[in-house]
């Protein structure tokens, strides 16, 4: 794994998103549904507004006791956490050990493009593994 390489390397461009109106409750299916750990919440111009994470419906809601209804726009993140797609992965996780996060979103040109998380790297170094092991 390179750290020096952009995050646009490692990043998914998958980015799945639910509206502000939405409750927790669909949250929480979209995630169980493509077995993910986040979500971006999105306006009508589908442009990012907040994150959600499984985390922040644990501390967010389960754990004060919050209806299943709750309104996502109640419980998501608003201030984000962005980086460069250019951004060299090392600084990338720098960043997100020093906010205590395990998403990030990448953004280019100003716009919300892509995603990354500790998952992508762990799949980054399985795969590179995986043909270190093949090329013996």
């Amino acid at each position: 794994m390179e750290m020096r390489a952009p995050i646009k390397v490692y990043m998914s461009r998958k980015l799945i998103g639910v509206r502000p109106d939405d409750t927790v409750k669909r949250a929480g299916e979209v995630m169980t549904e493509f077995d993910i750990g986040s979500l971006v919440v999105v306006d009508e111009e589908d442009f990012v507004i907040g994150f959600l994470t499984k985390g922040d419906l644990i501390r967010r809601v389960v754990v004060p006791g919050l209806p299943n209804t709750t309104p996502v726009k109640e419980v998501m993140t608003k201030e984000l956490v962005t980086v460069s797609a250019e951004t060299p992965l090392r600084e990338v996780l720098d960043i997100m050990s020093k906010k205590g996060i395990k998403h990030i979103l990448v953004e280019e040109e100003g716009k919300i493009t892509g995603i990354f998380s500790i998952t992508d790297l762990l799949e980054a170094s399985r795969r590179k593994l995986e043909t270190a092991i093949a090329t013996e």
